[in-house]
């Protein structure tokens, strides 16, 4: 069980890399015009009143997450007669190499969940359609949501995301080996001298409190949120050019491979190793996902609890992604389809605190505030992390740019370069990147 729930949430966020099957311009995309009668009218997603279509949609929710996501589909379906969606589910890396050569040949789907850094990529190589009318029919605005990822879906001035959710990373503590170091189970540090202060003690114990985890999961994204709580950033703010080997970023490296020096954490930890020693009672603290907390919850035996992250540097920051809604551009445009394409997401943007069971912090600020999401205690816990959430700028071909930046902080993890060195290689070659992407996507 541990082993689907981690292998699908290693992709779940930054540096999915698209192969070339993402390079693909759709000029023509597949899929005919397979049903009769009148097309249905074009309002939104407001209803949707033509023959029964059938609707392919695909996502990537392989774990605990998935069940829901497909008993709402269930839900749907029964109470919309003439619409029948039927779920593809697929790992992210696989899912994301997939659909532009799918779509391309008639074999897509007509519904996509797209996580919010892959929105431009794919707006930009015509594979999604535009949603603007779907956010105006359900009468959203940037106010009902945090504003990065409001303007996460759009590209070109043109939405082609409805948001669904946020998911962030969380401070997760294990209380059993917090009290048998004498440290106070119910109060997890909060800032940079609690969390020194605490793995001293914890040492002390006999205990390395903090694993430090050379990949992307979930070392890489604990760097990319330092970086944001130092002060610095990923990119400039046209994302031409690459800084995370400024001041602030080799400073939060810096800080990441102390703790292997000091010895709060084993050195070369394998892939979700510090996770597992978490649930284990082999450390105390790590960064993860939100995704983790129902992986937890199946494990009775283990004292835990999650938090916002721990305030190391000048200010509050997070790494998070976001799951949204797309639409997939089809060689045949068949009106009925995309107009119940379009029921579908207004229907399940309206039940997000269904969603939110799932593991994730819904997108809509009125669902956040509710009194139902809130007595989702262990998942509220890190909704006030969206005020400062750090997500990735929406420009296409982003992808392989963020998998060098966690290839950079591999090599300063493992110790095979210095911080410094590591983080000033991989800009060079992000900029580069960016310079290609340029050329390519014509921005």
């Amino acid at each position: 069980m541990i082993h689907n729930e981690m292998s699908r949430r290693r992709l779940l966020g930054l540096g999915v890399g698209l192969g070339a099957a993402a390079t693909l311009t759709l000029a023509g995309c597949g899929g005919g015009d397979d049903s009769s009668g009148p097309a249905a009218g074009g309002n939104g997603g407001k209803d949707y009143t033509g023959p029964k279509v059938d609707l392919k949609l695909w996502n990537g929710f392989t774990g605990g997450d998935g069940e829901i996501f497909k008993t709402l589909v269930n839900q749907f379906n029964s109470e919309h007669q003439n619409i029948a969606v039927s779920v593809a589910t697929y790992q992210w890396e696989d899912y994301y190499n997939k659909l532009p050569s799918a779509a391309s040949s008639g074999n897509g789907p007509d519904i996509a969940v797209m996580h919010m850094d892959q929105l431009a990529t794919f707006a930009a190589r015509g594979v999604i359609s535009e949603l603007d009318d779907v956010a105006k029919t359900l009468q959203l605005t940037e106010a009902d949501f945090a504003p990065t990822v409001w303007q996460g879906g759009i590209y070109n001035n043109k939405r082609y995301g409805i948001p669904l959710d946020m998911h962030p990373l969380g401070f997760y503590y294990n209380k059993s080996v917090m009290e048998k170091a004498g440290l106070d189970p119910n109060k997890p540090p909060t800032t940079r001298d609690d969390f020194t202060a605490a793995l001293t003690e914890l040492k002390k114990s006999g205990v390395q409190g903090f694993w430090i985890s050379p990949f992307q999961f979930t070392g890489g994204m604990s760097f990319y949120s330092l970086i944001y709580q130092f002060g610095g950033s990923l990119f400039d703010a046209e994302v031409n050019k690459a800084t995370f080997n400024a001041d602030p970023a080799i400073e939060a490296c810096t800080w990441m491979v102390d703790m292997i020096k000091q010895g709060h954490s084993p050195a070369n930890v394998g892939q979700d190793a510090e996770y597992l020693a978490l649930k284990s009672g082999k450390n105390a603290f790590t960064f993860n996902g939100i995704w983790q907390i129902n992986d937890l919850k199946k494990s009775p035996d283990v004292q835990w609890g999650v938090a916002p992250l721990p305030q190391i540097g000048s200010k509050p920051a997070a790494w998070a992604n976001s799951h949204n809604f797309t639409i997939v551009k089809q060689r045949a445009n068949n009106a009925n389809k995309v107009q119940a394409s379009k029921v579908f997401i207004n229907w399940l943007s309206q039940h997000s605190l269904d969603w939110a069971k799932g593991g994730q912090v819904p997108a809509r600020k009125a669902v956040r505030e509710s009194a139902e999401f809130k007595a989702l205690t262990e998942v509220s816990a890190l909704a006030p992390e969206l005020d400062y959430a750090a997500f990735p700028p929406a420009t296409p071909g982003l992808g392989e740019v963020i998998t060098t930046f966690y290839n950079s902080f591999n090599e300063a993890a493992l110790g095979k370069k210095s911080p410094k060195q590591a983080l000033d290689d991989g800009v060079a070659k992000a900029n580069k990147q960016l310079e290609d992407n340029r050329k390519k996507y014509g921005s």
